[in-house]
């Protein structure tokens, strides 16, 4: 298929999805404004359709979808398009940004506070991430270690078996990290290329778009479509603020996937690491201090959490404590039953013993 005929079927296929957007959102301001997007999708089409006709292609006759639409048709009618976002932006439906971003932030009212609401987002997201991994590393090690001491309190069993958890759960988290941003960035860039490609072939219907967006955002009609004139004066701005506006992407927070790998890896490794500290020093009360370490560092967590929910921190780090109790008793409960459903006698704590010489060992 050529160039021209993949690009009338994508104009014609995103005019059909605008559709069932507007459908969606019938009675709304946004059935409107979804309608006229499909409008302007259709007249695209055309001026490609126009264009295989005059280099004597093959032209034609009526668009059937593939594959993919009409089963996220299906989907967004029955999850309605909000939850629906993330996808049809990426098959190229604009104004999904009309159900990521809240009211009072909606609407620019000059051409500088363009992008201003996103600003600090990558600084956000990396304290966000570090703070999860910590608690990912803090639980379920600290599960995984009190499971063990309850049933094997050697301390060498403890500590080869909190660092076997330690490396594998950051490893996990960073390989995971890694794949999830990777991802996220190629799309990102796909979709900013093409929109590049786009606003350098018609710039006057991509104005009318984002004009379209800022009114149904509430915006008179003359000032938002003053507003998008002006900022297709200077083609790094409009390509920044169509992403935003259009396809509901931050071009800000296409951050580094070896960078997020590392930073999950040391948050999770700090995290697990605090359970593990008193058995690695020896102390003769490690399992004690261990759940005080936890303990405290659960609490930390929480209150810390409380920066991103609004929440009272002493209320946070309390129910974030309540939670790893509950996991550790969770797995304590657990290896006690598999021990007296298995008969296992590795599942069963263990008592005291006055070890015997070995007979494999002759005097």
């Amino acid at each position: 298929m050529s160039s021209a005929h993949s690009s009338w079927q994508e104009e014609k296929q995103s005019a059909w999805l605008y559709r069932v957007v507007a459908e969606c959102e019938r009675g709304t301001p946004r059935e409107a404004l979804f309608r006229e997007l499909a409008q302007a999708a259709d007249e695209q089409a055309d001026i490609w359709l126009a264009a295989i006709a005059q280099n004597g292609g093959e032209v034609p006759t009526a668009f059937r979808p593939g594959r993919p639409p009409p089963a996220v048709a299906r989907l967004t009618r029955v999850f309605r398009p909000r939850a629906m976002r993330g996808i049809l932006a990426a098959m190229k439906v604009r104004g999904m940004v009309l159900y990521t971003q809240t009211p009072p932030h909606g609407t620019p009212l000059k051409v500088d506070d363009i992008g201003k609401r996103h600003q600090n987002g990558v600084a956000g997201n990396v304290l966000r991430a570090g703070v999860f991994g910590v608690n990912d590393g803090l639980v379920s090690n600290a599960a995984l270690i009190y499971g063990v001491a309850g049933a094997a309190p050697e301390p060498a069993v403890i500590v080869l078996t909190g660092v076997a958890g330690l490396l594998a759960g950051a490893f996990s988290m960073a390989s995971g990290e890694y794949i999830s941003v990777r991802s996220q960035r190629e799309m990102f860039e796909y979709q900013i290329g093409l929109e590049r490609a786009e606003l350098e072939k018609y710039p006057r219907e991509e104005a009318a778009e984002l004009a379209l967006i800022y009114a149904a955002k509430g915006m008179p009609t003359d000032e938002a479509r003053r507003l998008a004139d002006t900022l297709m004066q200077d083609p790094e701005r409009a390509l920044d603020t169509l992403a935003r506006e259009e396809l509901g992407l931050n071009p800000d927070e296409l951050g580094s996937p070896w960078v997020a790998a590392a930073s999950s890896f040391t948050a999770f490794t700090a995290g697990a690491a605090l359970p593990l500290l008193p058995f690695l020093f020896g102390h003769g009360n490690a399992l004690a201090i261990s759940i005080a370490l936890t303990a405290l560092g659960l609490f930390a967590v929480g209150a810390c959490m409380s920066l991103f929910t609004g929440r009272h921190a002493a209320l946070s780090g309390l129910r974030m404590l309540g939670i790893g109790g509950a996991a550790g008793l969770a797995t304590d409960f657990i290896r006690g039953w598999l021990g007296v459903a298995s008969g296992c006698a590795f599942f069963r704590p263990r008592r005291a013993q006055t070890h015997r010489k070995s007979s494999l060992f002759p005097r």
